[in-house]
């Protein structure tokens, strides 16, 4: 990971930020002005070297301020984190860098644990930036000859000079995030930030936060002024997924920016302009949400200026062997192995699966793959059991948002295929009254092993499959997440500190 640059003429503060950092396995390196740091800067751009992953400056020092340096920062580097250190009468002027675009600012003095907490919050988002600045710059996981993707294509192309609102809908997994993206790399507002964010994932006393901001002690625990994702993609685009479940009273604010273009923080008294393109997303039928009460009707017409459906992976079979072989070459470099080939018997096999998660479930079976098939060469029989059980008929309509049903595999096999889809609800796993077979498929697996183990005189079955059951939900969440550990344990549920100790307690490394 890139270092933590630290800058404040205080050598105290240094040293404190340093050894916490350290402590935390952050990398981090050190300066005393501004001029030193703009310098390093220029001489990493200029020798490709190592910038910074998130920059920690002090607002008062010798030879120019932390707000100058934001300035100029932000001027080159738009996407860099920058976390300004004030003390208390510097307060206002703190504030004042949000204007500049400060990730946040840390008041001296500082509880050192919750600088060390903000400072990884700002790693994180300076990694899905990355991330995001990757995907952006590839941009082929947009592949398609199917006739409705063709559509698609034309469709942004169209739109590529408008900054017209853009309603995406489609089932989940089908890719609405990409086609945003594409709508935003192909438009005036290409040099301006994409911020996306999910309506459904996040509480909803949370998101009306998320969106608009807060002021500071709007709230209980809302210690300092924080901007939202409207304030965040100022000049940008602002993707709304999932708008469908957005709360019935938070569709009012929302209504309220779309039609006049202004927004208040969460306890603030000031209206703040919004210059943010919206396109918005949603697997619902939003006519039939706004039928039943569940969706404002002057905000779906707001939202429904330009639509554009999604084709489901279903029905553009025909792009399913390029997007295998592009998946399998994309895991194969996120995990730094040699990419796998795929045979044809093994492509026609796929092609008679339904995909209920479309294509996110596709690129997760091609991330198993790359982690789990035993040779170069992937045939049918290394696909997973759930492709295998599956044939092209008899897939049921309704299964568009739900995982396929689990089959009985052999030693301990998957808690939950990577074939599912991400997004897959908890509901739609089969239920105890419906567990005749397939529905308790891993439990008869583990069953079944564990008598092997038994009957053989095996005397540390627990050890045995204990191992063997983390190692395999580890490795599938790490597939699914392109190796990412802190996703991945968020993901499993457990902290990263465990992750780690377990994957090396396990031998993954």
């Amino acid at each position: 990971m890139k270092p933590i640059w630290i800058v404040d003429d205080d050598q105290s503060i240094r040293f404190v930020l340093e050894k916490a950092l350290l402590r935390e396995d952050l990398p981090t390196r050190s300066f005393t002005n501004t001029r030193e740091v703009l310098a390093a800067l220029e001489v990493a751009a200029d020798d490709d070297q190592q910038g910074p992953q998130v920059l920690v400056s002090d607002i008062r020092m010798p030879g120019g301020s932390g707000l100058d340096l934001l300035d100029k920062i932000k001027a080159k580097h738009p996407g860099l984190p920058v976390i300004i250190m004030t003390a208390f009468s510097d307060l206002d002027s703190a504030v004042s860098a949000f204007q500049g675009g400060a990730f946040e600012y840390l008041p001296k003095p500082f509880d050192l644990p919750r600088a060390v907490e903000l400072i990884r919050r700002a790693v994180d988002e300076s990694q899905r930036e990355e991330v995001a600045e990757e995907r952006m710059q590839a941009a082929p996981e947009m592949l398609g000859q199917a006739p409705a993707m063709q559509d698609v294509f034309r469709a942004i192309g169209r739109l590529s000079q408008s900054n017209v609102t853009v309603l995406i809908t489609g089932e989940s997994g089908s890719g609405k995030e990409l086609v945003a993206r594409a709508l935003h790399k192909h438009s005036p507002r290409a040099n301006g930030p994409f911020v996306a964010i999910n309506t459904a994932a996040i509480p909803k006393d949370l998101l009306e936060s998320e969106l608009f901001g807060h002021e500071r002690g709007a709230f209980t625990g809302a210690q300092t002024m924080r901007r939202g994702r409207f304030e965040q993609a100022e000049g940008g685009t602002l993707f709304l997924d999932e708008i469908g479940d957005m709360p019935f009273d938070l569709q009012t604010r929302l209504l309220r920016v779309l039609s006049d273009g202004h927004f208040y923080r969460v306890g603030g008294h000031n209206s703040v302009k919004a210059n943010v393109r919206v396109i918005a997303a949603t697997h619902q039928d939003l006519e039939q949400r706004v039928k039943v009460g569940g969706f404002r009707e002057d905000l779906f017409h707001r939202l429904n200026v330009i639509r554009l459906r999604l084709p489901a992976l279903r029905e553009r079979g025909e792009d399913v062997p390029a997007l295998t072989r592009h998946f399998l070459q994309q895991s194969a470099k996120q995990l730094g192995v040699e990419p796998k080939r795929i045979s044809d018997a093994a492509l026609t096999q796929l092609a008679t699966f339904s995909f209920p998660g479309n294509v996110r479930q596709l690129e997760n079976i091609c991330h198993w793959l790359t982690v789990m098939a035993p040779a170069q060469l992937i045939e049918a029989k290394d696909l997973p059991p759930e492709v295998m059980a599956v044939p092209a008929g008899d897939a049921p309509s309704a299964a568009a948002h739900a995982p396929a049903a689990l089959p009985v595999a052999s030693a301990v096999p998957d808690i939950e295929s990577p074939a599912m889809p991400a997004s897959a609800p908890v509901a739609a796993v089969p239920s105890a009254s419906a567990e005749g077979g397939a529905a308790s498929a891993w439990e008869s697996g583990l069953e079944l092993e564990a008598q092997n183990l038994l009957a053989a005189g095996r005397t540390d079955v627990w050890d045995a499959l204990s191992r063997r059951f983390e190692s395999r939900l580890i490795l599938t969440a790490l597939a699914n997440t392109r190796g990412r550990r802190i996703e991945a344990a968020q993901k499993l549920g457990i902290g990263r500190n465990t992750i780690t100790r377990k994957i090396q307690e396990l031998g993954l490394e």
